[in-house]
């Protein structure tokens, strides 16, 4: 693969159309700012990250997550955009558009995810694999629809389709985003015959071709033919490791905030990423302040600084073997020893004692709940539309879902589009008010 043909401008649905306008902003930046306005993004802000939602101490959601790794994803591409230009000065490749790039791919990594959290691409994932929706696995692969998009249902893959597909009444190309961001976006890139049942891959059977052809003109290398599979796309990497170092160290800092951990176990688990000279710097700073939510901001600030410039000089060193498709991994797992051994140690503490906590619990089991309730009436609904009960619930969906579709595989998406959209708070408002818990206030 070669930078030059890798950074492209041209935006997917609108190949053909020539814009006469001048515009100071770059084609990237307008990425960036559509995304900002979207109401996908906007949705954002009452979708669970990890602890539940809302509460008396302010702890993240999707939309904050999302603009913490877009700034950081900013910064990592920005360090990058300058070594790639010293490393390769008279290349033709617009290197000082990675950082919009890859911000503007941060913003919309998350775009697809369901409500309530993780927990939400799981309760999906079941109801088709191992619940009441498994009785349609025989419909869509009859009609030769791919039911492993249904049973590893992927929150990554469901983002790219929410930016290219064009839903009902809306424009060709959907956001019509640049391919280059696109690309970014598509951190496992093969089909979900491929995922092994982790959860993980890159495109839905209706989005192939097109991510196929978005791959073909920016030359990414084609791996596998049937079923489709290709090599990463460079900046997916720098999307990637800014998603990890956001999450891992602000759901250190979020559980501090709502004492699931003590200050002193935060203290240790952050100092950890610094040797000792650098350690000793940061006790002095801390002995100045007071506020102990300030001393753990400080060192949040200090361990996010630290991992940008390993991630980026890692990225750096192993530019050849990224483009040659010889790489494997993320940047932030061929960090130097001592960062690795540090975010290692906070990754477990995480898992153990902040993502199996008894709120972080609550909310899983609540999404598998209202989701699996959810799915249940509306495919029940798709499978029988001329019944009166299934009408008043088909008419509840907005007109932009093909619930129509031709094909059973199409209906379901239809509905998986329908409710993975959803806010927290629109889901259990709905559930309620199906199930006659709750009623609209008159």
């Amino acid at each position: 693969m070669n930078w030059e043909q890798l950074l492209s401008a041209t935006r997917f649905g609108m190949e053909h159309y020539e814009d006469v306008n001048k515009h100071e902003r770059t084609e990237y930046q307008r990425d960036y700012d559509r995304l900002i306005f979207s109401s996908p993004f906007r949705r954002l802000q009452n979708k669970t990250q990890v602890f539940p939602l809302p509460g008396s101490v302010f702890v993240h959601n999707r939309l904050t997550h999302s603009l913490e790794v877009a700034s950081v994803g900013r910064s990592l591409g920005e360090n990058i955009s300058r070594q790639l230009r010293r490393k390769h000065p008279t290349s033709e490749a617009h290197f000082e558009e990675i950082g919009a790039i890859v911000s503007a791919a941060c913003l919309a990594h998350d775009l697809g995810n369901p409500p309530f959290g993780h927990s939400g691409e799981k309760a999906i994932s079941t109801f088709f694999s191992e619940g009441k929706g498994a009785y349609l696995k025989k419909a869509v692969e009859e009609e030769g629809g791919r039911w492993a998009d249904f049973t590893s249902f992927e929150g990554n893959a469901n983002a790219i389709r929410l930016l290219m597909h064009q839903f009902r009444g809306r424009r060709k190309g959907g956001f019509a985003m640049t391919y280059s961001t696109l690309a970014s976006v598509v951190k496992y890139p093969y089909a979900s015959e491929l995922s092994g049942g982790k959860n993980k891959f890159g495109f839905f059977a209706s989005e192939e071709s097109d991510y196929q052809r978005i791959a073909g003109t920016l030359g990414i290398t084609q791996l596998n033919e049937h079923p489709l599979k290709f090599a990463r796309y460079p900046l997916v990497y720098l999307v990637e490791a800014a998603d990890d170092i956001c999450y891992q160290v602000m759901d250190i800092e979020d559980a501090h905030k709502l004492h699931v951990i003590t200050t002193e176990k935060a203290m240790e688990l952050l100092l950890g990423f610094f040797d000792s000279e650098q350690r000793q710097r940061r006790e002095r700073t801390l002995s100045l302040v007071k506020d102990v939510n300030e001393q753990i901001a400080y060192l949040r600030a200090g361990v996010i600084g630290l991992l940008v410039e390993e991630c980026a000089d890692t990225f750096i060193s192993n530019e050849e073997s990224i483009l040659s498709c010889a790489f494997t991994g993320s940047l932030i797992k061929h960090v130097s020893p001592e960062v690795a051994t540090a975010y290692s140690r906070c990754a477990s503490y995480a898992f153990q004692h902040i993502y199996r906590s008894k709120d972080v619990l609550d909310i899983e089991l609540a999404g598998y709940r209202i989701i699996g309730f959810l799915l249940d009436v509306f495919t029940d609904a798709i499978r029988k539309p001329d019944h009166a009960y299934s009408k008043l619930l088909l008419d509840r969906i907005p007109e932009q879902y093909e619930t129509d579709s031709p094909t059973m595989y199409g209906k379901i998406q239809s509905i998986i589009d329908y409710v993975s959209g959803m806010t927290d708070v629109y889901a259990l408002d709905l559930y309620r008010k199906i199930t006659g818990m709750g009623l609209p206030v008159v």
